[in-house]
């Protein structure tokens, strides 16, 4: 069994979170110059309010100013990820895989294909369908339908199949936040969390035990 290496990292500004993740996408970078066995990891944490936006993206789709963020207890934050504008907060839980996809045999589309694929199953224990929407990269209930709305954002960099970046799922998000963005870029569809759906908040804790159940399953690492 291949074996990835979880790091719980709780509450935590965007900044460190980023930093950290740089540290240990070097690191990788290096073992595999060297043609060192890789460390593969996978960083859970939350983060205080919070808009990045990735390289491709468009400010136009920030609706407030920097002086409004200040007031909501937010700021801003231009990224090297793919993607557009999009939301952090608390009860939100955001990964970060730092995986080197060589040895496991995965592309980048098949990588963002089972990322897609970990939140799908997750949602799926608290009796929520949610699929993929062609063209539109994170993961959707009711893609195909007017009421379409995104539960989960994906954007991710790579670099010589070494990954870093990734997700953030609503899970108890307090959704006005999003209401300052146009998600991701879109103005014709909705964004929701698992509390929304259920209509209750969930257990924090047990959620992200059951996200790295479904992680390790779907990458099959032990």
């Amino acid at each position: 069994m291949r074996q990835i290496i979880v790091s719980n990292e709780g509450i935590i500004e965007y900044e460190k979170a980023w930093n950290l993740q740089h540290q240990l996408f070097d690191e990788a970078l290096i073992r595999k110059s060297n043609k060192s066995t890789p460390i593969q990891h996978l960083l859970l944490c939350e983060h205080p309010h919070v808009y990045t936006l990735g390289n491709s993206g468009k400010t136009s789709n920030m609706l407030v100013n920097d002086e409004f963020l200040s007031r909501v207890g937010a700021h801003f934050v231009k990224i090297d990820r793919g993607g557009d504008v999009t939301y952090h907060g608390y009860g939100q839980l955001v990964g970060y895989p730092i995986l080197d996809l060589e040895p496991l045999g995965l592309g980048l589309k098949e990588y963002i294909d089972r990322l897609e694929q970990t939140i799908i199953d997750t949602v799926d224990i608290y009796g929520i369908k949610a699929d993929r929407l062609a063209g539109a990269t994170g993961v959707w209930l009711d893609p195909h339908q007017s009421t379409a709305r995104k539960i989960a954002a994906i954007g991710v960099r790579a670099s010589r199949w070494v990954t870093m970046h990734g997700f953030g799922l609503n899970v108890n998000t307090d959704m006005k936040y999003f209401s300052y963005i146009n998600p991701c870029g879109f103005v014709d569809k909705g964004v929701t969390s698992i509390q929304s759906e259920l209509g209750r908040q969930v257990d924090f804790e047990e959620l992200k035990s059951h996200y790295v159940d479904c992680f390790k399953r779907v990458f099959d690492f032990e």
